[in-house]
């Protein structure tokens, strides 16, 4: 959220650390030959590896809007796929749009201004990105925003969530849901350990296991060594999305296009597995 100015290409909004840019369009057939794998998402597979084609890896940051607006064409482009009889799994990975941000966030309506050279021109900023929102069915409130805060601990939260030892992905999924609504429809500050505390009880994980989690130090190191090890895989805009580690495109493209994006990847995968 503030770090973006909209556009539009046919791969999606973006949001990257130096503002917005423009993604290239990629061939979902062509770019699951790319050679990305799964270690440029922060992902690690599970021993029991998914049937090919099968498993999506979303690298995002909790405080960019088109990867909440993002999540709601996936939902969609995954119901369309599902109806078809084509089912996948959903992983969120870890990517800061400030990974320089002071650890207790800075006071955003300052913050915006002088990144964006002035507040009217951060508030214009803000009515456009509200309204990309709006027609998605999400309604931003950024006047309820007082902070841009540092996402690590919002990461950590997601990675918790997911964890196959423990609540699985559906968790996961529940959890950035929550961090997400938090931020961009309640105005919360998602650096606050008790807010993001507040998120894992309503993605149904216990509150006391979580506030132990993020009072230690368990996965900050993770999360920051898979966040530049996206970078280093060439991702710097998301939302980014791969095929069992493999990229496809980046954006929050349609959902229509999001499907036939993962289902010309899993034909692609498929067809070279057999």
């Amino acid at each position: 959220m503030d770090d973006v100015r909209p556009v539009r290409e046919q791969a999606g909004e973006v949001c990257s650390p130096d503002g917005c840019e423009v993604p290239m369009a990629r061939d979902a057939g062509d770019d699951a030959g790319s050679g990305a794998t799964a270690s440029a998402t922060g992902a690690t597979l599970p021993a029991d590896k998914p049937a090919v084609g099968t498993r999506i890896d979303i690298v995002s940051d909790a405080i960019c809007p088109w990867c909440y607006v993002g999540k709601r064409h996936l939902e969609a482009a995954l119901a369309a796929l599902a109806a078809e009889g084509l089912h996948f799994s959903v992983h969120w990975n870890p990517f800061q749009l400030n990974p320089d941000m002071p650890k207790q966030g800075v006071e955003r309506a300052a913050y915006r201004a002088a990144k964006f050279g002035s507040a009217e021109r951060a508030r214009e900023i803000d009515a456009r990105v509200a309204g990309a929102a709006e027609a998605a069915g999400l309604a931003f409130r950024q006047d309820l925003m007082l902070r841009t805060p540092n996402t690590i601990d919002a990461h950590r939260l997601i990675w918790f969530a997911g964890r196959p030892n423990g609540h699985g992905q559906d968790k996961q999924d529940a959890a950035m849901e929550a961090v997400f609504r938090a931020y961009f429809t309640q105005g919360r500050d998602i650096g606050d350990p008790e807010v993001l505390a507040d998120c894992a009880v309503e993605a149904g994980l216990d509150r006391a296991t979580v506030v132990s989690f993020l009072g230690s130090d368990l996965a900050d190191a993770e999360m920051r060594a898979a966040d530049r090890a996206a970078r280093e895989a060439g991702v710097n805009g998301v939302p980014s999305f791969f095929l069992d580690g493999y990229s496809l495109f980046s954006g929050a493209m349609p959902a229509a296009q999001m499907a036939e994006a993962f289902r010309r990847g899993r034909t692609v995968l498929q067809q070279r597995e057999a």
